[in-house]
């Protein structure tokens, strides 16, 4: 089976993954929500995020919100970090179309395309992402970062999975319909 690129994040039901500060207070983690994660977890290797998303995952880490992830192997895309490894994850630059290629022929299992903003818009437009992971979390926030932040072109999706949760969240998962060559 093919690796595959997914995007996934939480999302208030206004499309925010964060307030204007960027803390993700609003998302609900239960018992529930953290069996989730770990399934969808046991599916992927390889995790991909922004600098932003780095750094505050790097600080939940920190504080035992999220736990260590052993075996994960974490790239960070920064145009302002210098490349190279540290800190259990390695920046990168330069053409992320030819850096997915490279992560998709390697032997392994799904690619983790974590956090919003630019990288996703970046993804998109590059036409990057094969499924698409969202958490709707029932509040409004009324301001914030969007998850789908604009200027990339359209990208239809099939629903193939919808889960309520006990919380009143949503899971929902979309997978990239693409022409047939």
């Amino acid at each position: 089976m093919a690796r595959k690129v997914i995007l996934g994040f939480g999302l208030s039901l206004d499309g925010y993954i964060a307030r204007p500060d960027g803390t993700m207070d609003f998302l609900t983690i239960d018992a529930e929500g953290e069996a989730l994660m770990a399934e969808f977890f046991a599916g992927i290797d390889t995790t991909i995020m922004g600098r932003k998303t780095a750094a505050a995952t790097a600080a939940m880490r920190k504080s035992g919100e999220i736990p260590e992830m052993p075996g994960m192997s974490t790239y960070v895309f920064s145009k302002r970090w210098k490349p190279g490894k540290r800190d259990g994850l390695e920046v990168v630059g330069g053409s992320l179309t030819e850096f997915v290629r490279k992560l998709k022929r390697r032997k392994g299992k799904n690619i983790y395309l974590g956090g919003g903003g630019e990288l996703c818009r970046s993804f998109l437009r590059e036409d990057l992402v094969d499924e698409v992971f969202i958490g709707v979390e029932p509040v409004l926030l009324g301001d914030g970062i969007p998850g789908f932040p604009g200027t990339f072109p359209q990208r239809n999706f099939r629903l193939i999975e919808c889960k309520s949760y006990a919380n009143g969240s949503v899971g929902l998962r979309y997978e990239r319909i693409r022409a047939k060559a």
